[in-house]
């Protein structure tokens, strides 16, 4: 059985970033290798300059092929931005004998027949997401194969972005020299690496806060049952605090990410940074209060969208397991708390460790990589559910790939009877003209050969012991 090796990439406003994993034996996900590179090329989520983003993609690939003796072949890609939509649809299917059971077939009928759905121009279906299942009108079905019944309907979360979007995506990756396996919704991908199946159940909002939007996907009950994407991230509070401190957008960046808060009443006073001017200009000095006060606005504002997402989706009241924030953007200081002042909810940082083997490499421990690491649980799940899918998204070293080969190719077969060293000669040569005929495609041609030159031994066998 093959080594099952996932290549992700996560192609983000603000950074791209390249991962490497497998499944061990235990069913954790290892983490190989990891690259990341700054992201120019895309705004928002959606790629507007086709060659940065392809120069972005090959420099994080390059690290992690180097970390890890992988070369990346075939990859997942993580897609969000504000183009992402969603919507609820319900499928029916009449089925003609009650006494067959419901299959996979059945199943995937109406999931086929969501994809036929007419949606606005421009628009492509990413996701068709079961919900819930009804069999001859009882409801609430999770897992209706194997039940008998002749009228069948199911209830779908569909989630759609726009065809251009998408093939931009796909050309970025494609001009890198990669092929586009799967296209996953960075949300899905985010929530499997972060929430436990405890939460899954009971009830929780997934805030991923990213460079340019803020994606929530709500689950209930193990299911998911409302996306939305909110078209603010870190990128806007840093233009904040830009100009509201007139420095440069660098220096802007460092300031939040090193003395940063989301709550201004946790800062003290009297605390002063000092930013080296331009030109020989003089430094400029500026109050760690008042940069928090500029973050906190604009968090706020971000918060109460997301608020009113939750609100609007009538599962507020249902999700015990309160928000989990996850993403570059939760990386803030006081962010947890900020969060429940504005929702009223309780909340926590999603950190992407749920699913993982120890590592060595401790900068995965960081929400950043939730959405990486992430594409690569899913794809390990899917390969769970699809037994007869290859799953090797990558190819091994030269040096192990020759090794591979030779013990393939050393295998001997055990003989009934021992051969003396003439006899083995010939024997492994009669082989090894065999398997090179095989390997060159004229395996039919040599079997009507060996066929014809039998019988002409065996006519001339009989010829000679035939009396004349």
């Amino acid at each position: 059985m093959k080594e099952r090796i996932i290549t992700a990439l996560d192609i983000g406003t603000t950074k791209v970033a390249a991962l490497v994993a497998r499944e061990n034996e235990f069913g954790k996900v290892e983490i190989l290798g990891i690259g990341i590179s700054q992201s120019f090329g895309v705004k928002r989520g959606v790629v507007t300059n086709i060659d940065k983003t392809v120069h972005a993609i090959r420099k994080a690939v390059e690290q992690a092929e180097a970390q890890s003796g992988i070369k990346f072949v075939e990859v997942l890609v993580g897609i969000a931005g504000q183009h992402i939509k969603s919507l609820q649809h319900r499928g029916i299917l009449v089925r003609d004998n009650v006494d067959i059971e419901i299959d996979e077939k059945d199943i995937q009928k109406l999931i086929g027949d969501m994809h036929k759905l007419s949606l606005p121009p421009g628009d492509k279906i990413i996701h068709v997401l079961p919900q819930d299942y009804i069999v001859d009108n009882e409801q609430g079905i999770k897992e209706p194969i194997g039940m008998a019944g002749v009228r069948v309907e199911g209830n779908f979360h569909i989630i759609t972005g726009q065809a251009g979007a998408i093939h931009n995506i796909n050309k970025c990756v494609i001009k890198a020299g990669l092929k586009v396996k799967n296209v996953v919704l960075e949300p899905l991908a985010s929530a499997a690496a972060v929430l436990s199946k405890e939460e899954l159940e009971a009830g929780v909002a997934l805030v991923d806060i990213g460079g340019g939007t803020t994606d929530i996907a709500i689950f209930e009950e193990g299911i998911i049952r409302h996306t939305s994407v909110i078209p603010f991230g870190g990128d806007i509070i840093t233009e904040d605090i830009k100009k509201g401190c007139m420095i440069l957008r660098d220096q802007a960046e460092s300031l939040k990410l090193k003395f940063g808060s989301a709550l201004a009443l946790e800062t003290q006073d009297n605390e002063i940074v000092a930013i080296p001017g331009l030109r020989g200009r003089n430094h400029k000095e500026i109050s760690i209060k008042n940069l928090s006060h500029i973050i906190q606005a604009r968090m706020e504002e971000i918060l109460e969208h997301v608020h009113f997402e939750l609100r609007g989706s009538d599962f507020d009241k249902k999700l015990i397991g309160g928000i989990v924030l996850t993403g570059g953007g939760s990386q803030l200081k006081h962010l947890v708390q900020l969060t429940q002042l504005v929702t009223g909810m309780e909340a926590r940082i999603g950190i992407p460790n749920e699913h993982l083997a120890s590592t060595k490499m401790k900068e995965v421990n960081n929400p950043i990589f939730a959405t990486g690491i992430g594409l690569a649980i899913r794809a390990f799940h899917e390969a769970e559910l699809d037994k007869e899918t290859e799953w090797l998204r990558a190819m091994p070293k030269e040096e192990e790939k020759e090794e591979i080969v030779e013990a393939t190719l050393d295998i001997d077969v055990d003989e009934v009877e021992p051969l003396n060293e003439p006899e083995k000669k010939e024997r492994n040569t009669e082989k090894n003209k065999e398997y090179e005929g095989a390997q060159s495609g004229n395996w039919l041609k040599n079997i009507i050969t060996k066929s014809k030159q039998w019988l002409e031994k065996d006519l001339e066998d009989d010829f000679q012991d035939t009396p004349h």
